[in-house]
């Protein structure tokens, strides 16, 4: 005797070798046994074979008509047999009954099953609804092997390219367009991104990076809502100073200035003026959540997106000729020493007689004309008002803090590398289009005006953290616990010190009109500046609020991501500069050697890492001349090969081999692996970065 029996949903058959009241012991013909229980016995035969069995059924299971069983089917529940009986004929046979069984089970759509081997018929509107969507999912899997076809044969249906951002970088898989591209992928064996670039998804590979960028962080556009900037209610006085700033030409968001008194009376007082939005935007309005909602300005060469509209921007900036908010910080030096012999934060209103430009300034001037050794009108400085007298004592006074930070960190900071500014010829100032000339020039790190900003804001910004601190007044800190390899700069509510930088504690606090922490740090400073040591009662922020803790994860996450953008987008500048120019060879250093025997390179006269080969056996340092391969725009990626070694030490009698960057490995890497940490950019790069 044989038995068809339900196992966990599955039909199988097989010998009965011994039966007791509720189970019997059944042989497969693969020769497993099971103990079968009585439930899931479903039908009993002495012949066929159980094999043979399952054939015929599966066979005549799949020449039932489903529609036409539901017509036949009892309205009330029923077995398995009771249809068969319907559907064959009053004597079915044992493989016509199991035919039935499979059919009614593979039909769930017609029949609604109500226990073992027993069904029920369901109603026609569900049945209307479960075909005509059987019917749909059949047209979307036809359309998906017509959009894989046209992807295979190097053309791109219009939805793909619609959703093109979508697929490759946060996909819905149960999408269509993205189920086409996989079997299309799948098909061609090519990565979806090199199919898609084929098939002519992606016209214009600034689009792409640029399209990109907006897909995963501004997912509603850049503009701003219709918002205005409010007044500053409180009358401030106004400062007894004359201050300047010092920024690049392409500056819009004019954050910090100085000021200078008491030159040649013994006692110097120096200004440090930063905008003062915190004056009228307060936590929780809708400048607020704006500027917490974007957290930074983003840059790229020749296009940024800021964090505050424009209008508010130039409600709070310092720009030349206007007597503007401000937080101030005064500090009280010796002119001989200068030994910092106090400070002082006010609110008030400071005139800002001129905006200098360091792009205008930088090759004027420089570290010889400040110390004397060159003969310079000074008419040739504009404005002329800013005296070389004033500027020498700033550029003596930064080279002291430089100097003072360098002890605590243990060893001098050394600006190897220069800067590298980028400029788009014919440029309107809208979202470029990746066509547009670029030209590549250097400003070398440290330079006097660059140094005399860069010490100036770190004096602030340590300054102001440590009198937080000393209030009890909670802030965001950037620390670094020791300049030990992979001891990285991390972001927290505690003054901790910062090795890198060499201070005790640093709290950015000088570009409030284009980082938010920033502004919130500005909100604690006025509190402590007007209410002095009762600030903790009266401040925005309270001790371990969690709110600081919130805006520090999402700072840090946003600007990591506008840093890497602003990366991919000078690489991709630096690539274009490749092309435009006709560049095929140029020198460069090896910098770090790779798995299978390829290294990194770092490009002499351009801001450019890439992987050549041909360089096994060379050490760290070495210079050599590199053919360059083809330039992939998308993959932001260009490799090489070593032609000609041309110093086979480091540059420099006995200077040591250059220490590759922690960057250095995602800076050539292509835009669908960089992850830029946020690492601390000291000085001018700090707080002012280029626009």
């Amino acid at each position: 005797m044989h038995v068809l029996f339900d196992e966990a949903g599955k039909f199988l058959a097989g010998r009965i070798l011994s039966e007791a009241d509720a189970s019997a012991q059944v042989e497969l013909d693969s020769g497993k046994r099971l103990k079968v229980k009585a439930a899931n016995q479903l039908l009993r035969f002495d012949k066929p074979a159980p094999a043979e069995l399952l054939a015929q059924a599966q066979a005549q299971a799949a020449e039932i008509d489903p529609a036409l069983a539901w017509e036949f089917a009892p309205e009330d529940e029923f077995g398995f047999a009771v249809l068969a009986r319907d559907y064959f004929g009053d004597a079915p046979t044992v493989a016509q009954q199991a035919a039935a069984l499979i059919a009614l089970h593979e039909a769930p759509h017609y029949f609604r099953r109500a226990g073992k081997g027993r069904f029920r018929k369901a109603p026609a509107d569900v049945v209307a609804q479960a075909l005509a969507a059987i019917e749909k999912k059949k047209q979307i899997a036809a359309q998906i092997a017509a959009w894989a076809d046209e992807l295979a044969q190097g053309q791109c249906p219009a939805p793909i390219r619609e959703q093109l951002y979508k697929i490759l970088f946060r996909p819905d898989k149960n999408a269509p367009e993205y189920k086409a591209v996989v079997e299309a992928a799948r098909a061609t064996q090519q990565a979806p991104l090199a199919l898609l670039t084929r098939a002519g998804a992606i016209a214009s590979a600034y689009q792409f990076h640029w399209q990109r960028f907006l897909f995963e962080n501004f997912p509603k556009g850049t503009g701003f809502p219709a918002l205005q900037a409010p007044a500053i209610a409180e009358e401030l006085p106004l400062a007894d100073v004359q201050a300047y700033s010092i920024d690049d030409s392409q500056t819009t968001e004019i954050d910090d200035a100085l000021s200078l008194r008491g030159l040649g009376t013994g006692t110097v007082v120096l200004g440090i003026h930063i905008a003062a939005p915190g004056l009228a935007i307060q936590p929780g309005d809708a400048l607020d959540e704006l500027g917490r909602a974007r957290l930074s300005t983003v840059y790229m060469p020749g296009y940024k997106i800021t964090m505050l509209p424009d209008e508010v921007v130039q409600a709070y900036t310092l720009s030349e000729g206007r007597a503007a908010p401000a937080v101030s910080l005064y500090v009280t030096l010796d002119e001989a020493s200068l030994e910092i012999q106090a400070s002082e934060t006010r609110l008030e209103r400071v005139p800002i007689a001129a905006n200098l430009r360091h792009d205008q300034l930088d090759a004027l001037v420089t570290a010889e004309w400040l110390e004397g050794g060159e003969d310079l009108n000074e008419n040739e400085l504009q404005p002329p008002t800013i005296q070389r007298e004033q500027l020498s004592f700033l550029y003596r006074l930064a080279r002291h803090l430089k100097a003072r930070r360098e002890q605590v960190r243990g060893k001098p900071e050394t600006f190897n590398r220069p800067d590298y500014n980028f400029r788009l010829a014919g440029h309107d100032g809208g979202v470029p289009t990746g066509d547009e000339q670029v030209a590549i020039t250097t400003r070398q790190r440290g330079a006097p005006l660059d140094l005399i900003v860069a010490e100036a804001m770190i004096l602030a910004n340590s300054t102001w953290g440590q009198w937080l601190a000393s209030l009890g007044v909670p802030a965001i800190y950037r620390s670094q616990a020791s300049l030990a390899p992979g001891v990285k700069v991390r972001m927290g509510a505690k003054a901790l010190p910062h090795a890198g930088i060499g201070v005790p504690s640093y709290a950015w606090s000088t570009s409030p009109l284009r980082r938010y922490v920033d502004l919130v740090n500005q909100w604690q400073i006025i509190a402590c500046a007007r209410h002095g040591k009762t600030a903790a009662l009266a401040a925005p922020f309270k001790p371990r609020d969690a709110q600081l803790f919130a805006i520090i994860s999402a700072f840090d996450a946003a600007y990591t991501a506008y840093n890497g953008h602003q990366a991919s987008m000078e690489r991709f500048w630096t690539l274009q500069y490749l092309r435009q120019h006709g560049i095929t060879e140029l020198t460069a250093s090896l910098i770090k050697e790779q798995p299978g025997g390829a290294w990194l390179v770092r490009a002499d006269d351009l801001p450019l890492v890439f992987t050549v080969l041909g360089a096994q056996g060379l050490p760290r340092g070495t210079r050599v001349r590199v053919k360059l391969g083809e330039i992939d725009a998308i993959a932001l990626d260009v490799r090489g090969t070593v032609l000609d070694v041309l110093q086979a030490e480091p540059v420099g009698v006995g200077a040591p081999a250059p220490t590759p960057d922690e960057d250095d490995e995602e800076s050539a890497a292509g835009p669908l692996t960089i992850a830029v940490d946020v690492g601390e950019a000291e000085g001018a790069s700090a707080d002012n970065p280029a626009p």
